[in-house]
């Protein structure tokens, strides 16, 4: 268990991601507009060993975020931007990079998930008050004023809103938590597989939900290969769900 005030972690975690390259984890902390590094064994009150913050950093409220190993970035969303910063960046640090503007139908993007085996990120962006939300696929290395390569959107993807998502690089898979509208036990709540190569509005090709699945309003997913397994942190049932995969991978 890593806590304690000297942690400088806050009282409410919405991401980490594991870094198994570099053994260390990632925690974004909203409040504090920072994104805190642990070493992998990190264990009681023991400190961070890199933070990420400061005004250069142009941090407003980071979530969620995802970690790159292959090509040592990192990446937050942040509302209608993507910032990305190097793996061992510390203190006040300038983004490598931004994608941000009108092109980019980013809004309100509060999750995100990179392939490095394709060069893809996706991520889940609201387009005003229209009924469905969007998964958008971009390049990895995209900045500016950019449009999404894919754009996954439609009354067939049920997709209202996107809670957190996790790629499978090996199949080109995108794993997204979708915990229906903001109703205690929403109806629609599911977790949904799409293609990286998906475009419009198009069904998962998978979907775990519905009364058999137990699940009531899932908002994180990991991924475990080695056991063929996907496994779901649900809110209202203040439980983790593991599910056996093996299609998928």
């Amino acid at each position: 268990m890593v806590t304690g005030q000297v942690t400088r972690l806050a009282r409410t975690m919405h991401d980490i991601r594991y870094d198994e390259v570099h053994d260390e984890f990632l925690v974004p902390n909203q409040f504090a507009q920072a994104i805190l590094t642990f070493r992998g064994g990190a264990n009681g009150q023991e400190a961070p060993v890199r933070i990420i913050h400061g005004p250069r950093t142009q941090m407003k409220r980071p979530d969620r975020l995802d970690v790159d190993p292959v090509h040592n970035e990192i990446l937050v969303p942040d509302g209608d931007r993507i910032l990305v910063f190097p793996r061992e960046g510390q203190g006040d640090v300038a983004p490598i990079r931004v994608l941000r503007g009108p092109a980019t139908q980013l809004r309100d993007a509060s999750a995100i998930a990179v392939d490095p085996v394709h060069n893809l990120m996706v991520v889940p962006s609201r387009l005003g008050n229209d009924r469905y939300s969007s998964l958008l696929i971009f390049n990895r290395t995209d900045q500016g004023d950019v449009a999404p390569r894919r754009v996954i959107r439609g009354p067939k993807t049920d997709i209202v809103r996107i809670n957190q998502i996790q790629m499978y690089p090996p199949r080109g898979w995108i794993v997204a938590t979708q915990p229906g509208r903001s109703e205690i036990e929403p109806e629609g709540a599911f977790v949904g597989i799409w293609s990286i190569n998906d475009q419009g509005d198009i069904p998962p090709r998978w979907v775990i939900g519905g009364p058999k699945s137990t699940l009531k309003k899932p908002r994180g997913v990991v991924l475990d290969p080695k056991n063929k397994e996907v496994i779901v942190a649900d809110m209202r049932l203040n439980a983790v769900l593991t599910y056996y995969f093996p299609e998928m991978f």
